[in-house]
């Protein structure tokens, strides 16, 4: 199992934990399901979470 799906899993977990059920309560669990997807393939080195955040044209 890789860094992305540990995330993926971590994420959702921690989605489930903090809200049960509802419409509400199940697009929570999605953002924080791509949530952690994300910083599992930023770890993964798959994208570069880096580069993104960086300011561009600054000076």
């Amino acid at each position: 199992m890789n860094n992305a799906m540990i995330g993926m899993f971590v994420g959702l977990l921690l989605a489930l934990a903090a809200v049960a059920g509802g419409l509400a309560g199940f697009l929570l669990a999605l953002a924080l399901g791509a949530l952690g997807l994300v910083l599992g393939l930023n770890r993964d080195g798959t994208i570069d979470l880096g580069a993104l955040l960086r300011s561009r044209g600054r000076g």
